[in-house]
């Protein structure tokens, strides 16, 4: 049997092995990265916000250097933040910096003082990875209004002899819910005082109606003055320009139970509230 045309093909097949695996690996595609994402955030919260308050924000921040393909967080991710607005006294944005870890975001409050003014909230993402020889960042931004609020103040009695669970006021304008509030246990002869906030850029012109009502509580609760709903109705000529508004009136102001702001245009020309 000749064996010599075999050997000859087994050499012929040792010599081109080489240059098949160059070609394999000339156009087989690279190693993935380490991420194939890139660096994204962003900082939400309310747009509008009354003066003197607090208010939670969410920054949000993930991909770049410090996350792995298969999403497992494998090095550093930062928040890096900036406040800028014509009078920061009172303002605050805390923590204004902090890691941020496979949850992808972080809880922050904004503080503000008692100016009327607009905040720009500047917070940088930067993503460095493991053994620190890569980091990327963006920049993300929002701006939020601070304005004087219309405030619905009102003072809850349980006139009963036994203990009312915690339940929710809800707060209408014009017969839509904007708010709630969470009133605590009342004890028997107990009272809790209601306020609420409405920041608003500036209601349309006409009348507007606030309504309060303990109807939900079937008589177990009342008002300071023994009733369990108010509304009472303002009327806007116009937007102030600089969100200023100031106290109108009150539904019987010797029993506490019910004050709201008002424009101060609307009091120039308008004089007191009409009911």
């Amino acid at each position: 049997m000749n064996r010599r045309p075999l050997a000859v093909f087994g050499l012929v097949l040792l010599l081109a092995a080489p240059a098949f695996l160059f070609a394999v690996s000339a156009i087989a595609p690279p190693a993935r990265a380490a991420t194939t994402e890139p660096v994204t955030g962003s900082v939400s919260g309310p747009g509008i916000v009354s003066t003197g308050s607090t208010t939670l924000f969410q920054v949000y921040g993930w991909g770049g250097p410090a996350v792995a393909f298969n999403a497992t967080v494998v090095g550093t991710i930062k928040y890096h933040s900036a406040l800028s607005a014509s009078n920061l006294t009172g303002v605050s944005f805390t923590p204004a910096s902090g890691n941020i870890t496979s949850n992808k975001s972080v809880l922050v409050d904004l503080a503000v003082g008692n100016a009327t003014e607009t905040i720009t909230i500047n917070v940088m993402i930067s993503s460095l990875n493991s053994n620190a020889s890569e980091n990327k960042s963006t920049n993300v931004s929002t701006t939020v209004h601070v304005v004087q609020p219309y405030v619905v103040s009102a003072t809850i009695v349980n006139p009963s002899s036994s203990t009312v669970s915690a339940f929710v006021v809800y707060v209408t304008l014009d017969g839509s819910v904007v708010g709630q509030v969470n009133v605590t246990s009342l004890s028997a002869g107990g009272t809790f005082h209601l306020v609420y906030e409405y920041p608003t850029l500036g209601l349309s012109s006409g009348d507007h109606t606030f309504g309060v009502s303990l109807a939900q509580e079937h008589g177990l609760v009342t008002f300071a003055n023994g009733q369990t709903q108010y509304t009472v109705t303002v009327y806007v000529a116009g937007s102030a320009p600089d969100y200023t508004l100031w106290y109108v009136a009150g539904i019987v102001a010797f029993f506490g139970a019910l004050f709201i702001f008002a424009s101060r245009v609307a009091a120039r020309r308008r004089g007191a509230t009409r009911r």
